[in-house]
Parts: C-alpha cells; structure tokens; sequence
C-alpha cells in the first residue's frame, strides 16, 4: 500500500470492552499507510478488548484521555464493541474530545456499536450513517439517516456495520483520512447548538 497517510496521526478512542479487531485492523491498516495510530483512552496504562464471545488481549494506551489534544491529530476512529461505546457516552472528557473533530472538519471513522458515543456527543443529525442493526432507532431518533450498507460515507465520516465490513471500511477510511479535513463538514452539521464552531 502506498504511504498515502505519511505523517498523519490518528486517535483511536477506546475504553474497556472494544471490539478487539475493530481495533486491530484498522490500526494496521493505518500504520502501512504511514499513519501513526495512538490508542487514547480514560483507562491508565492498558486498555482490555473483548473477541467477540469474551475478554480478549489488553492493548497499552498511548496517550491519556485527559492529556490527549484533539488539535494534535489529523482524525479519529471510533471502535464498537458494546461495552466500549457504552462508557465513552457517558464520559463528558470522551463526547468533547469527539465534537472537537467534528468541528474541525476532521474525518472520524466508526464501526459497529461505535455510533452510540456520536449520539451523545450531538454530531450525528442530519447524517447518513450506519452501523450494528440494533442502532437503527437510536441513529434515527437523533436525527440521522440510517441505512443498511458495509460502508458510507458521509463528508468525512466513515460508517460500517460490523466486523465482516472491517476490509471495506479500512479502506474507505484510509482514503477520506488522506482527503483530509472536510471544511463545509462544521458548517452542514445540523443541531449547530450542540457545536460552536
């Protein structure tokens, strides 16, 4: 693969219960492109994933979610997992440090429960997004336009449903991250309220 992502760096915001290779893959895939991928989280030191039917390997967190600058990356990823999400949502540090992205017109790229912490943070209305089946609703009543597809984009965000997507959504990913910040993206999103620009 080309090093088409040569001196980006990339967020990857998990907390305990992510997707294992919802992380994984993608964190490989951004390092052949020349990313530099960091795991940020609220959790000290590592960071527990779950394989799909248990608890599966600890990844070493590289950077604090306390100390970690939104301004200091080119785009975020966002792993599922149904635990992961679940806590992200509730962390007020979490919802902020993903609202500083969309803002900035940064590419975020999300896969399976990951769309839960997009709710929260208020980004997603106005939206065409998809994810695990059973965000459907959740997706629709915060004003998003879900639909059932392996991979959408939507001006710099990066949706998928589940980890049998994982080879289309890595490589839709790698290519809006390289397209870089998407400006009209921060103008177009509706519920503006919720992002001061």
């Amino acid at each position: 693969m080309a090093k088409s992502l040569q001196g980006k760096r990339v967020a990857m915001l998990v907390e305990n219960g992510f997707e294992q290779i919802e992380l994984t893959e993608p964190r490989n895939a951004l390092h052949e492109a020349g990313a530099k991928a960091e795991v940020v989280s609220p959790v000290d030191g590592k960071v527990k994933g779950w394989n799909f039917t248990d608890w599966g390997e600890e990844v070493p967190v590289d950077t604090p979610l306390d100390q970690a600058d939104p301004d200091a990356y080119d785009a975020l990823v966002l792993p599922g997992g149904v635990m992961n999400p679940d806590k992200l949502r509730m962390n007020p540090r979490a919802r902020e440090f993903v609202k500083a992205f969309f803002r900035a017109g940064k590419p975020v790229a999300v896969i399976c429960h990951g769309p839960w912490t997009l709710i929260d943070a208020g980004v997603v209305a106005g939206r065409k997004i998809t994810s695990y089946p059973s965000l459907a609703n959740d997706l629709r009543n915060a004003g998003a336009e879900w639909v059932d597809e392996e991979v959408v984009v939507d001006n710099g965000l990066v949706s998928s449903r589940r980890p049998d997507d994982l080879p289309a959504f890595t490589s839709k990913m790698i290519e809006e991250f390289a397209e870089g910040r998407h400006e009209r993206r921060a103008t177009e999103t509706k519920g503006g309220a919720d992002l001061p620009l």
